[in-house]
């Protein structure tokens, strides 16, 4: 169990530090044009979206199986831990004042928070279920489950910390101070990470329920945030463009290292 934790941890703490990569560009002074960054964040829900069927959806199908074997019960199970990390997460929006990249404040009022930890907690309530999920997958099935997700969340995390500190950038903050912003958001991945390999480590008859939780969480992010962001300056090919890449990438890395 020691190990598993350990993993996921790990995993999930490197794939974190990946976002202070993806923000590496503001450093040098290059502020990528909005398209790129719709693309690259396209790539981003690809990536996430294979990840959620592919390294969570399917697995809790075959865990479900045998842990729960029976007619419609082990879909059944699936089906409702997804729509248990879906509202999970939407009541996260609802409860914590965040900001989103551009669309305004959401969530109650919160004057005497300055903005950037605004934008601080809308990326943890986005960086959590991804951290949860890594966690997961080596919980699930050590090295061979958690590390194309561990690879996949790390790739899609780049483009996110370099969306969030042009993001910062652009509301006046040095670049310095916007690179550290993003880097420290990726942070939260660990702590969802040890989170989720704790709960399939504490008994394999939660694990299609931890698998299938972290995957409804990430497709709420996918559809809640990340794709109408890259719909509303008009990049819509682009960003289905990135889509397509980062799914079809995703799916290479699953099968190949899974």
């Amino acid at each position: 169990m020691e190990n598993t934790l350990l993993l996921g941890f790990l995993g999930s703490l490197i794939a974190g530090l990946l976002t202070a990569v993806g923000a590496l560009p503001v450093l040098l002074g290059k502020t990528p044009s909005r398209g790129f960054r719709d693309l690259a964040l396209g790539f981003a829900a690809g990536v996430m979206l294979a990840a959620s069927f592919f390294s969570l959806i399917i697995p809790a199908l075959d865990a479900a199986e045998i842990y729960y074997p029976g007619g419609p019960v082990p879909a059944a199970i699936v089906c409702a831990a997804i729509l248990l990390g879906m509202g999970a997460i939407a009541l996260l929006n609802e409860h914590l004042p965040h900001e989103h990249f551009a669309q305004g404040r959401e969530g109650p009022e919160a004057a005497s928070l300055r903005r950037v930890w605004l934008f601080v907690f809308a990326i943890t309530i986005h960086n959590l279920p991804e951290g949860m999920a890594v966690g997961v997958g080596f919980g699930a099935n050590g090295l061979e489950g958690g590390m194309p997700l561990a690879i996949g969340i790390g790739l899609q995390n780049m483009p996110e910390g370099l969306a969030v500190a042009v993001a910062l950038m652009g509301e006046g903050y040095s670049k310095w101070r916007s690179w550290s912003i993003a880097a420290l958001t990726g942070l939260i991945e660990p702590v969802g990470g040890l989170f989720g390999a704790s709960i399939v480590s504490v008994s394999q008859i939660l694990l299609p329920w931890g698998l299938a939780f972290a995957a409804g969480a990430m497709l709420y992010v996918i559809s809640h945030e990340i794709i109408p962001e890259t719909h509303r300056c008009g990049h819509q090919k682009k960003a289905t463009f990135g889509l397509a890449m980062g799914l079809v990438i995703m799916l290479f890395l699953d099968v190949w290292l899974g």
